[in-house]
C-alpha cells in the first residue's frame, strides 16, 4: 500500500510468469481480471508451455467464480511469437526462480519492472484429493492476498 493504506493505482499492462502457465500465473491472471476487470490489461505466461492448465487449479479458482477451463497455455516465446510485446507491459511479475531470471534476461532493454513473488507451487504437495486442493486454495490465496495488499479490494461490480 502507498501513503496512508491506500492501493496503488493499477499498472497499464501486468504480466504473470511462472514456469508452465499451468498453475499459478493464470491462476493470478484469472483473478486480476475478476478483481479488477478491464482497469488493466492482463496476461500469462511461463518459461515453457509443456502443459496443460492444472485441474486443481481450475478446481480452486471456480470455488471464487474465476473461470480457467479455456486457458491454453503458453511460453515468453510463444507470447511474442503471437505478436504480443513485452514492452508493452508495465510490471512482470513472477512467481518461480526460473521465471525471474526468464524475464529480467528478456526484459534488460525495456523500461518496466520485474518483481518476484514467491507464491507456494502447489504441485505434488499433499496425499489425496482434498490434502492436493488444500495446497492449491494456499497459493490462491497467496495471490489474492498480494494483489488486494498492492491495488485493494476488487473493484466494483466484478467481485
Amino acid at each position: 500500500m502507498t501513503g496512508a493504506d491506500r492501493p496503488e493505482p493499477l499498472p497499464q499492462a501486468v504480466l504473470f510468469c511462472c514456469d508452465h502457465n499451468a498453475v499459478r500465473s493464470p491462476m493470478a491472471e484469472g483473478i486480476m481480471k475478476r478483481f479488477y476487470g478491464t482497469d488493466c490489461y492482463i496476461q500469462s505466461v511461463g518459461v515453457t508451455n509443456d502443459m496443460e492448465i492444472d485441474g486443481f487449479a481450475i478446481a480452486v479458482c471456480r470455488e471464487m467464480g474465476v473461470e480457467l477451463s479455456r486457458h491454453r497455455s503458453r511460453s515468453f516465446d510463444d507470447l511474442v511469437r503471437e505478436g504480443d510485446d513485452l514492452s508493452s507491459y508495465d510490471l512482470v511479475l513472477a512467481f518461480s526462480p526460473a521465471s525471474h531470471r526468464r524475464a529480467l534476461d528478456l526484459t534488460r532493454f525495456y523500461h518496466m519492472t520485474v518483481e518476484y513473488w514467491p507464491i507456494l507451487d502447489p504441485t505434488g504437495l499433499g496425499y489425496g484429493r482434498e490434502e492436493q486442493l488444500a495446497s492449491y486454495r494456499k497459493s490462491r490465496d497467496m495471490i489474492v492476498q498480494r494483489l488486494t495488499d498492492r491495488w485493494g479490494p476488487p473493484r466494483e461490480g466484478y467481485a
